[in-house]
């Protein structure tokens, strides 16, 4: 079955009822039946198109919540990608390890000179 944007469909039970309510409200005196059935049309008519607009805004408003994520979490990646830790160079990998001999060299040092003789 292909779809038609020109397929008509009847409005809902609720959409029915809601416009024979608004048409009763703003009937004239001496309207016709034939007249207020016409105002309810019209009305069936606003309403559907109310949704039907109400319907594509959600779209439109939800598919760019979600390209704004998709961008966002692109961008949080991108973030992760540059921060990524460089490569220590050759001076500061043996630093660290200088440091520490350094200390205990003083440690013992220390403990030497404290011994009584």
């Amino acid at each position: 079955m292909a779809y038609s944007k020109n397929r008509k469909t009847a409005p809902s039970p609720q959409t029915q009822e809601e416009a024979e309510r608004i048409a009763r409200a703003t009937q004239r005196p001496g309207q016709t039946k034939e007249q207020t059935r016409l105002i309810t049309q019209g009305i069936q008519k606003g309403i559907e198109e109310y949704k039907k607009q109400h319907k594509a805004r959600a779209r439109a408003a939800d598919k760019a919540r979600k390209q704004q994520l998709r961008q966002q979490e692109s961008h949080d990646h991108d973030d992760t990608i540059e921060q990524e830790p460089v490569p220590a160079s050759p001076v500061s990998a043996w630093l660290p390890w200088l440091l520490l001999a350094l200390s205990w060299a003083g440690f013992a040092l220390y403990w030497w000179r404290q011994q009584p003789s």
